[in-house]
C-alpha cells in the first residue's frame, strides 16, 4: 500500500524538476529581452478557447455512450472542479468524472492529485503507471494516435472503494505529471500559442480489497472517450469558429 507521504514526495520532486526547467527557460529567454528591451514573458499568449474551458466546471462534459445523472461544481483544495456522476448507456456501469480545467493564462497544474487525496483521505494501493492511446475524433483511419501516460490505482475509504485513473489532458497528449505539459506549453509559447490543460480524475466503484486490474478495460475505455472528447472540444487546437461551421454542415 502506498502511503500519502510517498505521494507528496513524488509531487514535490516533479515540482522541483519543473521549477529548475522554468529557471533555465527564463534565463534563455531573458538574454534577448535584456539586449533588445522587449520582454516577451510580461504578457503570455492568450488561450483561444478559455471560455469553453471555464464552462466545463458548470456544465461538465458530454460523453458519447454515457449519460450524466448528476453534475455540479465541487470545491477541492484551491480549485473548482466539475463533479459529474455518469452512467454507461449499454450496461449501466457507473463512474464519477472529475474535471479541473485551466482558468487563465497563468493557471498551471501543480497539486491537483494531492488535493483530491487530502479531501477524501484515500488509502492507496496497487498503484501503477497506465498508458493508453487515443485516436482524435473525426480523423482518417491512418491518423496518428495520441498517447496518454496516466496513473492507475485503488483508492479506499471506510465507506467506498474506487479504481482511479488520473492525468492532465492537453490538445495532443496527456500525462499524470505536470512536467510533460510544461514542455509542450513552453514550445507552444515559442509560436505565440498555448497548450491549455484539463486535470482528469475518473473514479469507478469496485469491491473493497478487490484487484484494481479487473476494472482496467473499463477505465481505459472511459479514459480514451474523455481524452478524445476534450481534444475535439475545449482542448482543440482548431479555432472555435471553424468547429462551429463544421457542426452546422453536419446537421
Amino acid at each position: 500500500m502506498i502511503s500519502f507521504s510517498k505521494f507528496l514526495k513524488e509531487q514535490r520532486f516533479s515540482q522541483i524538476v519543473a521549477l529548475l526547467l522554468l529557471l533555465l527557460l527564463l534565463l534563455i529567454g531573458a538574454i534577448p529581452g535584456y539586449l533588445t528591451g522587449h520582454w516577451e514573458w510580461q504578457q503570455l499568449p492568450r488561450i483561444t478557447r478559455l471560455q469553453e474551458l471555464k464552462d466545463l466546471r458548470q456544465k461538465g462534459l458530454i460523453l458519447p455512450g454515457w449519460q450524466t445523472i448528476e453534475q455540479r461544481e465541487q470545491e477541492i483544495g484551491e480549485g473548482t472542479w466539475s463533479y459529474q456522476f455518469i452512467q454507461k448507456k449499454s450496461d449501466q456501469t457507473k463512474a464519477v468524472l472529475l474535471l479541473r480545467p485551466q482558468t487563465g493564462s497563468k493557471d498551471q497544474p501543480v497539486v491537483e492529485w494531492t488535493e483530491i487525496n487530502s479531501l477524501w483521505q484515500w488509502q492507496i494501493a496497487q498503484y501503477r503507471s497506465a498508458d493508453f492511446t487515443v485516436k482524435p475524433q473525426g480523423t482518417e483511419s491512418n491518423a496518428a494516435e495520441t498517447k496518454v501516460q496516466a496513473r492507475f490505482f485503488r483508492a479506499s475509504t471506510n465507506q467506498q472503494t474506487f479504481a482511479v485513473l488520473q492525468w492532465y489532458a492537453w490538445f495532443n497528449g496527456g500525462s499524470s505529471s505536470l512536467f510533460p505539459w510544461f514542455i509542450v506549453d513552453q514550445l507552444a509559447q515559442l509560436q505565440k500559442k498555448r497548450a491549455p490543460w484539463v486535470a482528469v480524475s475518473i473514479l469507478i466503484p469496485m469491491e473493497p480489497l478487490g484487484q484494481v486490474e479487473t476494472t482496467w478495460n473499463e477505465a481505459k475505455s472511459l479514459g480514451q472517450t474523455v481524452q478524445a472528447t476534450l481534444m475535439a472540444g475545449p482542448l482543440s487546437s482548431r479555432s472555435p469558429m471553424h468547429l462551429y461551421k463544421k457542426s452546422k454542415v453536419l446537421r
